[in-house]
């Protein structure tokens, strides 16, 4: 499962955003409109004073929503990246524990898949194993980490992590 999320443009927004510029551009245009016909008295007729501040209000609307939609595509753009240095460094101190601990490929492919939660019998389906292999590997796994479970390699994976300290053998 990846967890990056997929970039996608709100087409909603922008399609919100084109409605509003749609209808801001009528009410400017009905308000030169006005100014035209009614010349400077129409700056006394308190139903095109506020067709005009609604028109410009609208238009500042507009402006605000464009700005605060490419400030969050940047939040976006930077998230998505710091998620992946992320992933990339939580895959690296993983890697350097499996090989602390001196894991073989197999043992390796199967603490993968212990790590991503994968039960017994699907990492014996994806490996095209039997699932008594799986079982010795994962029993190797615990030896070679000190472990005596699942959950403890998980833990002690995820502490390394909130440490920030190297990997060591801590063979039982």
């Amino acid at each position: 499962m990846r967890l990056t999320p997929k970039s996608k443009t709100p087409k909603g927004v922008l399609l919100l955003i084109a409605a509003q510029i749609i209808c801001a551009v009528f009410f400017l245009s009905d308000v030169i409109d006005d100014f035209r016909g009614y010349g400077v008295t129409a700056l006394y007729d308190t139903h095109i004073l506020i067709e005009s501040a609604s028109a410009v209000l609208l238009w500042m609307a507009i402006l605000f929503e464009i700005r605060l939609f490419f400030g969050l595509l940047r939040r976006t753009a930077h998230l998505e990246s710091s998620l992946s240095i992320a992933q990339a460094a939580m895959h690296d101190v993983i890697e350097a524990h499996f090989e602390s601990w001196g894991l073989t490929p197999s043992e390796q492919d199967v603490a993968t898949f212990m790590v991503k939660g994968m039960s017994i019998s699907e990492i014996a389906a994806l490996r095209g194993s039997a699932e008594g292999t799986i079982k010795a590997h994962m029993h190797a796994i615990y030896r070679k980490s000190g472990t005596h479970n699942r959950g403890e390699v998980l833990s002690l994976l995820i502490d390394s992590l909130m440490e920030d300290s190297p990997p060591t053998n801590e063979t039982a």
